[in-house]
């Protein structure tokens, strides 16, 4: 009797094995459609602003609330692909995420130029009227060649009472989930919260140069991995201004899939 559950066990636990693997991202199925113009994109719910543009290079998109994770998907890389072959390529394209897309009919609205970039050479036209088509994404990490994280002060920031911060070129594969801030010299570190989007804020007088520690969650592993600023913001900080962290974060999250959906394998 014991050998048999021994067996029984052994099967089911290779059928699981054989079903499932580990890897660097899965490969989903659903709709897309695209912003007929550039309009929305400085408004998106991301609180990029006119950065969404050089954030991207255009290649903008708005996702779905699961992507968007109350704007912890923010600054997050998909590599999405059409599925039409009369008129694309096998290609895709690979956007940022600037903007929630309330529309679950599609995971992703596309800003034009992103859209655009799927065709095949001379249906461009085509592609473009049919507005909608069905496509497979994968989550990648975000790569910016010789860019370090990088944070803005915004406009309505307060000195010395009330700090927001909007964080730039998050490379990787991972969410901000935590932020800290204190005066430089002082370890009395106060949690920041997410206002919206990718803009964290502080109301608390917080004098002098500040540091600050930011964390990332890989969030199939529940693994957190903790930053310290090389960099301080400075004494003299000022509202609209842009400033290093001089670090970089290049995490890869790893997903469990079914076997089939595994994005390490060649797209069918």
């Amino acid at each position: 009797m014991a050998l048999c559950l021994a067996l029984l066990f052994f099967l089911v636990s290779s059928a699981s094995a054989s079903a499932a693997a580990t890897c660097n991202r899965c490969v989903h199925q659903s709709k897309a459609a695209y912003y007929y113009d550039d309009t929305p994109i400085p408004y998106g719910a991301c609180g990029y602003g006119a950065l969404a543009f050089e954030l991207s290079n255009g290649y903008a998109a708005g996702v779905v609330p699961s992507l968007f994770k109350q704007g912890a998907g923010c600054g997050s890389c998909f590599q999405v692909r059409c599925k039409d072959r009369r008129f694309c390529s096998r290609v895709g394209t690979k956007v940022v995420a600037t903007d929630q897309n309330y529309d679950n009919r599609y995971d992703f609205v596309l800003s034009k130029k992103a859209y655009a970039s799927m065709d095949l050479k001379n249906k461009t036209n085509e592609l473009l009227n049919l507005g909608t088509i069905d496509v497979e994404y994968k989550r990648i990490p975000c790569t910016y060649k010789n860019k370090n994280l990088l944070v803005r002060v915004e406009e309505w920031s307060q000195k010395p009472f009330y700090l927001a911060l909007k964080f730039l070129y998050q490379g990787g594969q991972t969410e901000i989930t935590r932020v800290e801030i204190a005066e430089v010299g002082s370890d009395n570190w106060e949690s920041m919260k997410r206002n919206y989007g990718a803009i964290w804020d502080i109301n608390k007088q917080l004098e002098g140069a500040l540091q600050l520690k930011i964390v990332v969650t890989s969030e199939n592993n529940q693994i957190e991995n903790l930053y310290w600023a090389v960099n301080d913001l400075p004494e003299d900080w000022e509202n609209g201004e842009i400033y290093d962290t001089g670090i970089q974060i290049n995490n890869i999250d790893k997903e469990t899939c079914p076997r089939n959906q595994c994005g390490d394998l060649p797209w069918k």
